[in-house]
């Protein structure tokens, strides 16, 4: 790591300063979500449970987002996504380590969103399961990411409207028919980037939920 910021230096994604991508000064401003939302109805909810009156049988049980998806954020998101700044990602886990409450989480299974395998040999990596993995490093968290697989091949979310993406999403996922039964019963959090409609989490959980999984939450670093 040494080697390759000697060559390709790191610089503050708001005021350019050498060094870090968010430099001290920079991260004072930025502030972590306070009101949490119903994954379903997407109005403010006590800790991001889902409300009991939005509840369904495939409904996500709650959602967790960090950050309000501008500025510094954002710009780190995407540099992440479209420019492959894999190590960006590290700092970025360790913003979201500091401002999200996730401490209260006990023996969660972290599940990425799966990209579809031609587009994560397009990009090399799945930003997602990049980022889930140092999250979940954190919190002692196992992986799985033989859980969930994108079976259908869609066109990038952010070039869709709201509509066109909950129907771009619908039948993207499978789960794994060969899992034990034992695997059901571990409580979930199905982890993403970005939460900007939510159809992506909402069409993982409903898929994982009609499997037969009953505690999963959503979580995403901004939304």
């Amino acid at each position: 790591m040494f080697f390759l910021d000697w060559f390709f230096p790191r610089h503050c994604l708001g005021c350019g300063q050498e060094g870090h991508y968010f430099c001290p000064v920079c991260q004072e401003e930025i502030q972590p979500l306070v009101v949490q939302i119903c994954p379903v109805c997407q109005k403010p909810a006590l800790y991001g449970q889902t409300h009991p009156y939005c509840r369904s049988r495939d409904s996500l049980d709650g959602l967790i987002s960090c950050f309000l998806y501008e500025g510094m954020i954002k710009k780190a998101i995407g540099k992440l996504k479209y420019h492959f700044l894999t190590d960006l990602a590290e700092e970025l886990v360790e913003l979201t380590v500091l401002f999200c409450p996730l401490s209260r989480f006990e023996n969660q299974i972290l599940v990425p969103v799966p990209l579809h395998p031609r587009r994560e040999r397009w990009r090399g990596f799945n930003q997602s399961e990049l980022l889930g993995r140092k999250l979940a490093n954190h919190f002692g968290w196992p992986v799985k990411t033989d859980i969930l697989s994108r079976q259908r091949y869609t066109q990038p979310q952010m070039s869709l409207k709201g509509k066109e993406r909950k129907i771009s999403i619908i039948k993207a996922f499978k789960v794994n028919p060969h899992l034990p039964d034992s695997t059901f019963n571990l409580p979930l959090i199905v982890f993403d980037d970005v939460w900007t409609t939510g159809s992506t989490l909402k069409e993982a959980g409903k898929v994982l939920k009609m499997a037969g999984f009953k505690n999963i939450w959503g979580l995403t670093i901004c939304r």
